[in-house]
């Protein structure tokens, strides 16, 4: 097979996966993770089951797959505003902005909380689940890891910590926003989130 025949046939083999990725993400916001259908996602995506398979071995690894697509979009993005940077504290700035808009894409925070709470309540898959969620979220860090902000250079236990509180902080201000917006509404939110990213970049490790 020619050179040319082997890349024509993995474009249209990265063609087909993305578009099965763009019909997970809207079937599983439509029908929610646990009732959406391997079947209905071929369908939107305008293939067959056999195509599902062809890519992915379960509907699990499928999401996971959407994780790492979402997580590679949000390095580059991180990236971008990084590199606009000229100084430390625009630095600093920009991943706090970055940050405290993370609620604009309320819809996938949803679907990710549902996909955890899908695992917990899969006792044996949800070991599986979180080391890959755990080694996606490791491979894509390092690409940023050379332009964050002198301060954030802190031992990677203690910044592992940091960012999973950050994360709870976020989910849950999510889930209160989506409940009752009049109650907690898009702009207290990324006002609490910037109070949180300062106060967690304040803490120290203790003995």
């Amino acid at each position: 097979m020619s050179v040319a025949l082997l890349n024509k046939h993995q474009q249209k083999t990265a063609a087909m996966k993305k578009r099965l990725l763009r019909a997970a993400r809207r079937v599983f916001t439509r029908d929610g993770f646990e009732a959406a259908r391997i079947d209905d996602i071929a369908a939107a995506a305008g293939h067959t089951r056999g195509a599902f398979y062809a890519h992915f071995k379960t509907k699990e690894d499928l999401f996971l797959a959407l994780i790492e697509e979402q997580s590679a979009a949000h390095v580059r993005l991180i990236r971008a505003r990084l590199l606009g940077c000229k100084t430390e504290e625009e630095r600093w700035e920009a991943l706090r902005e970055y940050y405290a808009s993370s609620l604009a894409d309320r819809q996938w925070s949803i679907l990710l909380i549902e996909f955890k709470l899908y695992a917990l309540r899969h006792a044996k898959l949800r070991p599986r689940l979180a080391e890959a969620h755990r080694r996606v979220r490791m491979i894509l860090k390092p690409e940023i890891k050379g332009l964050l902000p002198a301060r954030l250079h802190s031992p990677a236990e203690s910044q592992e910590m940091k960012r999973v509180a950050l994360e709870a902080i976020l989910t849950g201000l999510t889930l209160e926003n989506a409940f009752d917006p009049q109650r907690i509404s898009a702009k207290d939110v990324k006002v609490l989130l910037r109070q949180a990213f300062d106060l967690m970049q304040q803490l120290r490790k203790r003995p």
